[in-house]
């Protein structure tokens, strides 16, 4: 019995090594060299003390702030252990009472805007952490931002237009914002990325 296990034993070990431990690292020593700040989370930083991740959304629920995707994670949202989405087909009552719950706040923090409210402002990303929005969602609340914080509405938008990511080619997805870096440069904030 031990001559059928020993190369049993010595393939688990020899893979476990291989597979669990060199790959890894042979990974992460790649990442490191060729992605230095997203293998290191893209923290960023202000006066050497990380507010956030670019790559993971937070919640801001002030009307000076812009506000990110509504995130489904539990127990609190963005919450980074516990990714994922609601699950809840369009049909489903309670889906349609959250997006009105959230249509119905938008409205009550900026009543005067009458503009179409741009869809992911109201519907749950499917890992719930989304830390961009669409350059449309991000337009849409110009006006209020700008009436919370005593700005001219067209230095809020400039400001956003010059944080917004174009799609790729000009072609591939669409043009978005970082909320957590629109939010730090209305704080007039410059973060740094580890």
């Amino acid at each position: 019995m031990i001559s059928t296990l020993r190369p049993a034993l010595v393939l688990f070990a020899a893979l476990t090594v291989a597979c669990g431990v060199a790959y890894p690292l042979a990974v992460t020593g790649v990442a490191s060299v060729a992605f230095p700040q997203q293998a290191s989370g893209s923290l960023l930083e202000v006066d050497g003390k990380p507010l956030g991740s670019a790559l993971i959304g937070q919640e801001f629920t002030a009307p000076r702030y812009f506000w990110g995707r509504p995130s489904a994670t539990a127990p609190t949202p963005y919450n980074a252990a516990g990714s994922g989405g609601s699950n809840l087909g369009p049909l489903n009552p309670a889906f349609t009472e959250a997006v009105r719950s959230r249509v119905d706040a938008l409205r009550a923090a900026d009543p005067a805007n009458t503009a179409p409210i741009p869809a992911d402002l109201v519907t749950a990303s499917g890992s719930g952490l989304d830390p961009e929005i669409s350059l449309a969602a991000a337009l849409y609340q110009v006006r209020r931002v700008a009436d919370a914080r005593g700005l001219p509405a067209p230095h809020v938008e400039t400001l956003v237009q010059q944080h917004a990511a174009l799609p790729f080619l000009d072609i591939f997805g669409e043009a978005r914002v970082n909320v957590l870096g629109l939010n730090l440069a209305l704080d007039g904030k410059t973060p740094h990325t580890r």
